[in-house]
C-alpha cells in the first residue's frame, strides 16, 4: 500500500505523507485524538481535560484535525452558541493506533524516566 514502509530510504516518503504524519503524530492531535474517543466535547472541557494546552493551540490543533478530516466541529444555535467537536469516521478509524500508542507510552514511561535519568547524569556539564 505505501511504497516506504519498510524501507530505510527518506526518498520514498513523500511531502504528502509527511504532512500527515506530523499533523497525527504532533503530541496535542495525538491527545485531543485520545480524549475525542468516548464521544463528543466542547472545545472547554477538551482544554480541561487536555493540561497543559493553550487556548491558541488547541484552537489550531482542532483546525487542522478539523481540515484534515478527522473531526467535525458542530454548533448549535444556542444563546451562548455551543460548540462540539467529534472525531470523523476517518478520525476514528485513527483512534485504535492513537490509543495503542498512548497505551505503550503509559506501559513504558518508568522505563523511558529511568533511561532520561541515567543519560543526563552521564552528560552533566561539571
Amino acid at each position: 500500500m505505501f511504497g516506504f514502509i519498510g524501507t530505510r530510504n527518506p526518498e520514498f516518503i513523500s511531502a504528502d505523507v509527511a504532512s500527515v504524519l506530523a499533523r497525527v503524530g504532533d503530541k496535542w492531535s495525538v491527545l485531543v485524538i485520545m480524549m475525542l474517543i468516548d464521544g463528543p466535547m466542547r472545545f472547554n472541557e477538551l482544554k480541561r481535560k487536555i493540561g497543559g494546552i493553550s487556548q491558541r493551540m488547541l484552537t489550531l490543533t482542532l483546525r487542522g484535525l478539523e481540515r484534515d478530516g478527522l473531526v467535525t466541529r458542530t454548533i448549535f444555535p444556542t444563546i451562548p452558541p455551543r460548540v462540539d467537536y467529534e472525531l470523523t469516521d476517518l478520525g476514528r478509524g485513527l483512534a485504535r493506533p492513537v490509543q495503542a500508542l498512548g497505551q505503550w507510552a503509559f506501559e513504558h514511561l518508568p522505563a523511558i524516566e529511568g533511561a532520561r535519568t541515567s543519560f543526563d547524569a552521564r552528560n552533566e556539564t561539571k
